[in-house]
């Protein structure tokens, strides 16, 4: 299997953000992709640094002027009188303002709460490279799959809360749907995308929602006690071109093993009634039993059964790397991971 990292992730290393009132200390920081990496090494699957983005690339599944943003908000909010280090939005448009004909202004402080959905995205200096590198890994990945293999990307940032025109969750380019999209240019007619993050991709459902010809599924925690609130109900099920094409799966709080992996087995079989001729895995490892904001309790084995039961239907596959904030473990779990698909 090959595997993609790129050192620009470690310049994205935004200080705080906000969780019930309270400032905290961001969980989504460069050691995890540190511990990572060093779990690739210690696999003999030493990453390689993926080939630059082409020109527009992200522009597959986001719209120019939102690329252009993340693009030049460092330097546009370090620009403003009095300004913290990290752009992060004090308001947001609501949907009466939207209703009324609300758009947003020039200024950097209009245009962050237009294009972020929260406070736990901040952008500062270094944060532009890291998502460039984060999507290059998810191309690179895909471009791999697309040849008829298997391919891992180390993404740091993570990516499956962005939208096509916002970022939020930690995410800022959604590179799960960059990589589908990828597979599809490439020729697959039906992609799959398997979810596995303890958080509803509500990013990658909002991108493909009226697609036909991509599927996707997320297995993660009830969103009526967790991130990302609104969506991942059992009800969104696409629109249009895409109706039945979006499946979600949310868990009850300290869901193990079991339940857990019965889940992957329902989309598994969602996939195969589909007729998926190339999957990505969406591969959070926040759903351990370990996290510091867990939702569910999966264990080691757990990820390794997940891995092999995935691997074993035998198609082209791209892994992104999602969430998963305990450093102390995820290198392990993914180790475990790679080790169960291998097994396949």
């Amino acid at each position: 299997m090959k595997t993609f990292a790129h050192p620009d992730q470690a310049g994205h290393a935004p200080s705080f953000f906000l969780q019930r009132g309270q400032v905290r200390r961001l969980y989504e920081v460069p050691a995890r992709a540190a511990a990572l990496e060093a779990a690739l090494h210690r696999l003999g699957l030493a990453p390689a640094r993926p080939p630059a983005l082409a020109p527009r690339a992200m522009e597959s599944v986001h719209a120019p002027d939102y690329i252009a943003f993340l693009a030049s908000a460092a330097q546009d909010w370090a620009a403003l009188p009095d300004a913290g280090p990290e752009a992060v939005a004090n308001i947001h448009p609501t949907p009466e303002m939207l209703a009324q004909g609300g758009f947003s202004g020039p200024s950097i402080i209009a245009r962050t709460g237009w294009y972020t959905a929260d406070t736990s995205c901040p952008i500062s200096r270094g944060s532009w490279e890291a998502v460039q590198g984060a999507a290059a890994c998810a191309l690179a990945a895909a471009a791999e799959a697309a040849k008829g293999g298997t391919a891992y990307a180390l993404c740091r940032p993570p990516g499956h809360h962005a939208y096509a025109a916002r970022a939020g969750g930690h995410c800022y380019v959604n590179n799960a749907a960059l990589a589908a999209q990828a597979l599809r240019d490439a020729g697959a007619s039906r992609v799959a995308v398997l979810d596995i993050d303890s958080h509803h991709g509500n990013g990658t459902q909002g991108i493909f929602w009226e697609r036909g010809d991509v599927l996707t599924i997320s297995i993660h925690g009830d969103p009526d006690r967790y991130y990302p609130w609104y969506v991942g109900r059992t009800a969104e099920r696409g629109a249009g071109a895409g109706d039945g094409r979006n499946m979600n799966m949310p868990l009850a709080f300290g869901t193990a093993d079991e339940g857990w992996l019965d889940a992957i087995r329902h989309g598994l079989a969602a996939i195969r009634d589909f007729k998926a001729d190339a999957l990505v895995v969406a591969l959070g490892f926040d759903a351990s039993k370990d996290e510091p904001l867990a939702s569910l309790a999966v264990t080691e084995d757990g990820f390794a059964k997940a891995a092999a039961m995935i691997g074993g239907l035998g198609l082209p596959a791209a892994i992104t790397q999602e969430g998963g904030y305990n450093v102390d473990v995820i290198g392990t779990l993914l180790e475990r991971f790679l080790t169960g698909w291998s097994r396949a």
